[in-house]
Parts: C-alpha cells; sequence; structure tokens
C-alpha cells in the first residue's frame, strides 16, 4: 500500500476507534486531556524530536537539556497545578493518604544538596513532581472511573495504531539500527523498551476496561465499545510480538492473569485469595529472575539477560555513596560515568554510550542515585501500593484489580528495566495505580465499576435493602432501583 493511502486509512481508523468508543452517560472534565498529552508525549517522543527541532550543536544535552521540552513540561505543570489547586478537598485528602510518596519526594529534594550538579538536579526535581500532578488530575476529575478508562484509551487509540504505521510504511521513522547492527522495532518511539512500557500500561488498563465491558451488561453503547477496546487490545498484543520486548511482554502476562482472576467469582472481593495469588506472581517471577538462565533460553534470549547482569557486576562497585547515592538523578552526570564507560569497555561493551542514563534496572537504577535510604523508600512505596490494592478490593474489587495489576507489574518491571524514575510511563501509571486504591479508601472515589456487580450479589427482591447497602447517593445504585 501506498505510505500516503495508508496514513489516510490509519487516520480514518483512529477517528473510527474514538467515534466507537464514545460514551455519552459520563462527562470527563477538559483537564484529562493534560495527561493524555504528557502520556502521549513521554511514550513516543519528545516535542524537540516531533518538530525536528534540537539544541544547537555542542550543547551537553545531559546537563542543560532542550528549552523546548523545558517549556513544554513546565506549562502541563502549570496547568495540572491550577486545576489541583481548584480541586483542593480532594487533592489534600490524597496527599495526606500517600505520605510515603512525599517522604520519598522529600528526600529525592534533599538530595540535591550534594548532587554534583545541584542545579540539573534540582530542575530534574521540579520535572519529576508532574508525574504526581498529572496522576492527581485523573482520579480527582468529576467521573474518576471514565477518566482512568479513556485516558488509557485517548493514548493507546493514537501511539499504538500509529507505531504500527511507522514499521509498515516508514521504517526511517519505525525502525532503528541497534549496537549490534541488527534493526529494531521503535514504532513512534526512539527505543524498542519505550514502546514496549507504552504497550504494557495499554494492554493492562485496555484488558481491565474490555472485562468491565463484558461483565456490566448495562454499560451504554456496550457493543461498539467493545468492538473498540477489543481492536486496541489486538494492536498492543501484536506490537508487543513485533517489538521483542521480553520483559512488558512477560508483566503484561502477569499482570493480565492477575486482572482476569480478580475479576473473577472465585476471587471477587476476596482479600485472602487475592493476596495468595499476588504472592504466587511475586514468588513465580523472584524463581523466574533467580534461574534466568533457564528461562531467558526458553524465551530466546541470552543468559545474561541481553548483557544487563554484566552491566549491573560493573556498575554496583561505581555507587557513590551507598547509603545516600550521587543525588536525585545525578549519577549519569557525574565524574564517575568516565570511568563507569571505560570498565564497560573493557568489559567488551564497545558502545557505552548508549548507556549513558540507563542502569537497565529500576532497583539498581534508585540505588545509584539516592542510596540504600532511596531504595527503602521505594521499597516502602511498593508496599504500600500493595497493601491499599488489597485492601480496597472489598470496596471496589474491579478498581483495586487494577491498582493491584500495575503494582505487581511495576515491581517486576523494575527487575530488567530502569521504571522507577521521571518521563517513564510506568512511574507514571505506578503512580497513578496507588492514587486510585488510596482514593477508593478514603471516599474520595464513591463509585465505581464495581458498584452493579455488588449490588447483584445481594437480595435484589428488597429494592431498598439493596439502595441502602451501597450508599443513598451511588448513581448506579439507582438505576438498578428504577429498573426494578
Amino acid at each position: 500500500m501506498n505510505p500516503l493511502i495508508a496514513t489516510v486509512t490509519y487516520v480514518c481508523g483512529i477517528a473510527g476507534l474514538f467515534y466507537l468508543n464514545r460514551d455519552k452517560s459520563v462527562r470527563t472534565s477538559r483537564a484529562l486531556w493534560l495527561p493524555v498529552i504528557y502520556l502521549s508525549i513521554i511514550g513516543s517522543r519528545s516535542a524537540g524530536d516531533w518538530l525536528n527541532m534540537k539544541p544547537p550543536a555542542g550543547t551537553n544535552v545531559q546537563l542543560e537539556g532542550s528549552p523546548l521540552d523545558a517549556a513544554f513540561f513546565g506549562i502541563l505543570l502549570l496547568c495540572a497545578m491550577g486545576v489541583l489547586i481548584y480541586r483542593g478537598k480532594k487533592v489534600r485528602i490524597l496527599l495526606a493518604a500517600n505520605w510515603p510518596l512525599l517522604l520519598y519526594f522529600g528526600y529525592c529534594l534533599i538530595s540535591v544538596t550534594w548532587s554534583e550538579h545541584p542545579d540539573v538536579a534540582f530542575k530534574r526535581w521540579i520535572k519529576a513532581i508532574i508525574d504526581v500532578a498529572m496522576a492527581m488530575v485523573v482520579v480527582t476529575d468529576g467521573q474518576p472511573v471514565a477518566a482512568i478508562r479513556r485516558l488509557a484509551s485517548r493514548v493507546g487509540f493514537v501511539l499504538l495504531p500509529m507505531s504500527l504505521l511507522f514499521i509498515k510504511y516508514f521504517p526511517a521513522l519505525g525502525r532503528t539500527s541497534a549496537p549490534d547492527g541488527e534493526m529494531e522495532n521503535t514504532g513512534v518511539t526512539t527505543n524498542k523498551n519505550i514502546l514496549g512500557v507504552v504497550l504494557l500500561v495499554v494492554c493492562i488498563c485496555t484488558l481491565w476496561h474490555l472485562v468491565g465491558l463484558l461483565r456490566d451488561k448495562a454499560e451504554n453503547n456496550r457493543k461498539q465499545r467493545l468492538i473498540a477496546q477489543g481492536i486496541l487490545l489486538a494492536f498492543g498484543v501484536v506490537l508487543l510480538r513485533t517489538a521483542h520486548s521480553a520483559t512488558s511482554t512477560t508483566c503484561f502476562a502477569l499482570s493480565g492473569s492477575l486482572i482476569l482472576a480478580t475479576n473473577h467469582r472465585a476471587f471477587w472481593g476476596n482479600r485472602r485469595r487475592v493476596r495468595g495469588l499476588s504472592l504466587a506472581i511475586l514468588v513465580f517471577s523472584a524463581a523466574a529472575f533467580l534461574f534466568s538462565d533457564q528461562v531467558t533460553s526458553a524465551m530466546g534470549r541470552s543468559s545474561t539477560l541481553s548483557g544487563r547482569t554484566e552491566i549491573w557486576a560493573v556498575l554496583l562497585p561505581f555507587a557513590p555513596n551507598p547509603v545516600l547515592g550521587a543525588g536525585f538523578e545525578s549519577f549519569w552526570i557525574s565524574s564517575a560515568v568516565e570511568k563507569v564507560w571505560g570498565s564497560l569497555s573493557r568489559a567488551g561493551w564497545w558502545h557505552p554510550e548508549i548507556l549513558v542514563t540507563e542502569a537497565h534496572n529500576g532497583y539498581i537504577e534508585v540505588y545509584l542515585n539516592l542510596g540504600w535510604v532511596g531504595l527503602s523508600l521505594i521499597a516502602l512505596i511498593l508496599v504500600t501500593g500493595y497493601m491499599r490494592a488489597i485492601a480496597a478490593i472489598r470496596r471496589n474489587p474491579s478498581l483495586a484489580g487494577l491498582s493491584l495489576a500495575l503494582v505487581m507489574a511495576s515491581a517486576v518491571y523494575g527487575i530488567t528495566e530502569a521504571g522507577f524514575r521521571m518521563l517513564d510511563p510506568i512511574w507514571t501509571y505506578l503512580l497513578l495505580a496507588i492514587a486510585i486504591s488510596s482514593a477508593v479508601l478514603t471516599g474520595v472515589i464513591r463509585q465505581g465499576v464495581a458498584t452493579a456487580r455488588t449490588v447483584a450479589h445481594q437480595d435484589i427482591t428488597n429494592p431498598l435493602a439493596s439502595l441502602a447497602a451501597t450508599g443513598s447517593g451511588n448513581a448506579t445504585a439507582k438505576q438498578l432501583f428504577d429498573r426494578l
């Protein structure tokens, strides 16, 4: 097919997906477009790359960055902060409930003081706040469940079809040469790992959305939305195979199984069974990592996890301060980097420049930048996120299942990729997952997609009892009462 005709076809298809996915029964805030735009950029290419406006020659991008990108993210952050100030009460409740996040970002701010480049570290800390702001914008929306659904759909409807278009018809944009000479499929991104993590979060949320539509037959425009979400999930699965991202594929298989299980009658609202299933997944992941030789061979990868174990062995001795780290996002701009490159070259890595900002392990990345203190805070965030998702199972099994799946995916993803960092979709969605469970537990989200199922499990022969059990202000229960 001619590339121009293919482009027109794909654009029409994207418009068709948005049309099929419409739901006039809910109305999300226009502010939801802020996280949609943000995730679309960090999940593809920078604003400078899209506009082909790169910094002048000779600019040290690591230290100085891109003025255009800085302005772009600055505007998004200011807009998001304005929205959150307007929604003050809900935001204050969520921030108070998420004290581990405040503790972590507070420590990151303090760590700026011992960075070799405190001015650069401080700018990066300011930019990192945008992830929290975007998660809060989604959860504090007037229709939070619809906002969570639409966030992944709007991002996925654009990025996934466009990635396939780039790979098939514009290889100069959608494919790139790896250091070993082989061609990699990158789609709308600049790296196959970035494409993999975008596919991971979109596929997790799409599967959750699809299961919810299959479960609740009273959903507005249900058949058309099922088609749209089914097509989006199909795009995601095809692209996961095309991108050859073993980490994202494995994480989706684990988290997808968790979503399917938590939406099954045997697990619905049962904390003990969900907790057991989650622990089983963690044990499986740990065993797979410990016996990586056999697992990676079965997946067609080298026993060194594509060289990652060799990188880790080189990096760990260069941690400038095992307790406090190099400072927030400062290791890869510190004086230790030259020594790291030298060691990597002697170890046989002839292209160390591809590792300038990447340790290929989220936990090691945090250790290098923030030391054992930062690593302990990340562990606290993960454990807290897990416990809150489990606690929310009885109040809203569907949203709690999504939150739990995202937390588990983030924890496993961090084993082979540096996911606990700014401008990474998996980190943004981890913060969103924690905000979702906290919102359910604190009452910020008072109703959800689980309500109809909860009412259905009660004695529907007594409509007044069912209505009282779910709250007089619950719209879903009221609709069920009217139907009865």
